[in-house]
């Protein structure tokens, strides 16, 4: 298969995506008040304002969408916030609370361990809203409100370009949350500015396509890989893990980065490959602190970054993302990461639109 014909090539993150799910209908970012309009949550600022938690249920790349949901839930709306896989929900006999906003992201909408987690809330009385790609789906029909995220057909097996839009769904929604909490004017708009560059950054990710490409080769060689990324880049190690995993059949494993002396250094060798994780923020010196320890031991590092970071002269293999606020800066890492599987598997002459044993959209347990 031809590199230029595949449709998961276009699926990366697609710039144009992007800013139709910023647009919506009408249009999503508010600049006046600073905030997101989601007239499609069906709840209003009163109700709203009484939910005292938020919590994301999703399924492969849906869950780390949540976890980043919960985090922007966190930063931006000062509520407590967490994300759960919806396939373990309903097993557990969760307890639904009425004060707790909960939140499904399917890009399908046929999920069905999510389609189960909304009816498990559902019955028990709890208010549910959904994160989904295709209008008129099972999920979307289920919930009482949510968010169309307007990513257009996603041909390939593996989520790219609507788990980006689903991620700037959910900072959206964290967006809007605060400006009904005590996020400031001058916060909202910085987000708001932040998230209008979105589209325009990816662009600038896509025109680097060819310098991943060479990284990805190192990947494609590797047995393994680990991919470490601390708090907010946590779900961005796991889904570039799980990309890896999908198309290009290598096996790898997502790792707090701080979790790396509590056990998996011991595997650490120059057979194994870590993909870390290390934007400009206020842990830039932990994280290179964590990637000298990995070479230390003789593993080989692929750092994906921002510009301004100093590796302080480490052998490394660099990819350089775009900054954005620093909220928002996963939905962009997450990107490479994406280019990389994708590389990794048309290196290795896999089909990368349909992996061996996945389907689509997963309709049964």
């Amino acid at each position: 298969m031809g590199a230029d014909r595949s449709p998961a090539l276009h699926a990366q993150g697609d710039p144009r995506a992007a800013r139709k799910g910023c647009r919506g209908d009408p249009g999503r970012l508010d600049d006046r008040f600073a905030t997101a309009r989601l007239n499609g949550l069906n709840l209003s600022p009163r109700e709203l304002r009484a939910f005292r938690r938020v919590k994301f249920l999703g399924c492969g790349s849906a869950f780390y969408v949540g976890q980043i949901g919960a985090q922007l839930v966190e930063d931006l709306a000062r509520m407590p916030a967490d994300a759960e896989a919806a396939s373990e929900f309903r097993y557990r006999n969760p307890l639904i609370e009425p004060d707790t906003l909960y939140v499904v992201v399917s890009q399908s909408g046929e999920t069905a361990d999510t389609a189960f987690a909304v009816a498990e809330i559902t019955r028990k009385g709890g208010t549910v809203v959904g994160v989904v790609n295709a209008v008129g789906s099972t999920i979307a029909r289920e919930v009482q409100g949510g968010i169309y995220i307007h990513a257009g057909p996603e041909i390939a097996v593996a989520s790219t370009k609507a788990l980006t839009n689903m991620a700037m769904a959910v900072a959206m929604l964290a967006l809007h949350l605060g400006r009904l909490r005590d996020l400031s004017v001058a916060d909202g708009q910085r987000i708001l500015k932040a998230l209008k560059r979105i589209p325009d950054q990816i662009q600038q990710i896509l025109e680097a396509d060819e310098s991943i490409k060479l990284v990805a080769k190192s990947l494609a060689q590797a047995s393994n890989a680990f991919y470490i990324g601390r708090v907010r880049q946590y779900p961005v190690a796991r889904e570039g893990a799980q990309k890896l995993k999908e198309i290009s059949y290598v096996h790898a494993e997502a790792y707090p980065t701080s979790e790396l002396k509590h056990g998996p250094l011991a595997l650490i060798d120059d057979q194994l490959l870590t993909v870390a994780i290390v934007p400009d923020d206020d842990l830039t010196e932990r994280n290179i602190a964590a990637v000298q320890q990995v070479q230390a031991r003789g593993g080989r590092v692929v750092v994906i970054t921002h510009p301004n970071v100093d590796l302080q002269g480490m052998d490394v293999e660099r990819i350089d993302v775009p900054k954005s606020e620093p909220e928002l800066d996963p939905i962009l890492l997450i990107i490479p990461t994406q280019l990389l599987a994708y590389h990794a598997a048309l290196t290795l002459g896999h089909d990368i639109d349909k992996p061996r044993n996945l389907a689509k959209s997963v309709t049964v347990e």
